[in-house]
């Protein structure tokens, strides 16, 4: 499996941030190269998450969590005294350490998805390392991995659960807005069909179906924004969208709502003020 194989599976953003920079500066601040399916990975999907998975870029602002080159100088000294007490659970060295383990994502829970840093780059191994519970190596490539864990096809223990619909959510800003609407005389199936449309092309991100509760998740792929259209907490549409396209969805969102035979209601923050009231 190639880069081209995970992003048919999980479109990645039509703007990623944080995709870009000076490789080889970033080698020279690692002291090791780094394998060319991750360069791929990263100019694909930039910062973001895939579910649970948070992908480490070198090209996010210097001490964030999310930073590739500050998270392999601090890993040594974030377990130093653990593996001092406890050196059973660490069967390998750590970056910088000659061979050393290397994060290049992780998870929420604290999982960390390490290379195996020895040898040719784009040959190392996978490391799946949770202190104290799991050391897993794969001999597998970051691409390869994370294609065989979200496709279902090898689950990865310690990633979380694998979902129907795999989705990678780019790491940016966001104004989340829900639109409330008036019911309409149109079918729940129409109305997403009519919605979708308009926001094409989209990618599914799960759904919910409890009846008269019911929930969709999709992506408007070329805009990244992230949107479900629910009955199940009242009738509206939640959208996440770059702060920037706010008068775009604005309009895209109201022209929708009409062809689905729905007024719309309200429009306010997750937090309950109102928004996109100014003509």
């Amino acid at each position: 499996m190639g880069i081209d194989d995970l992003v048919r599976l999980v479109p990645p953003p039509s703007r990623p941030v944080h995709a870009d920079g000076d490789w080889a500066e970033v080698e020279r601040l690692l002291g090791v190269a780094v394998p060319a399916d991750y360069r791929a990975l990263v100019a694909a999907y930039g910062a973001g998450q895939f579910a649970d998975i948070g992908l480490l870029t070198p090209f996010t602002d210097a001490g964030t969590h999310a930073n590739l080159v500050w998270q392999a100088g601090d890993f040594l000294g974030r377990f130093a005294d653990a593996r001092d007490e406890f050196p059973e659970d660490f069967p390998y060295p750590l970056h910088p350490e000659p061979g050393g383990l290397l994060p290049w994502a992780g998870t929420g829970n604290g999982v960390q998805l390490c290379w195996l840093t020895e040898g040719d780059p784009d040959a190392w191994p996978v490391v799946v390392f949770d202190f104290a519970l799991r050391c897993d190596r794969y001999d597998l490539g970051a691409v390869d991995l994370l294609h065989g864990h979200l496709s279902g096809r090898a689950p990865v223990p310690g990633l979380g659960t694998v979902h129907a619909v795999p989705r990678f959510d780019g790491s940016r800003d966001r104004d989340h807005v829900y639109v409330r609407l008036s019911d309409g005389d149109r079918p729940h199936e129409e109305r997403l069909r009519i919605l979708r449309a308009a926001l094409a092309p989209t990618a599914d991100r799960g759904a919910f179906d409890g009846g008269q509760q019911r929930q969709d998740h999709f992506k408007a792929v070329d805009r990244d924004w992230l949107l479900t259209y629910e009955t199940a907490y009242g009738h509206q549409i939640r959208v996440a969208i770059p702060p920037e396209d706010a008068p775009e969805a604005r309009t895209v969102i109201t022209v929708a709502a009409a062809e689905m035979g729905c007024a719309v209601l309200s429009t306010t923050t997750h937090l309950g003020a109102p928004t996109w009231t100014d003509a």
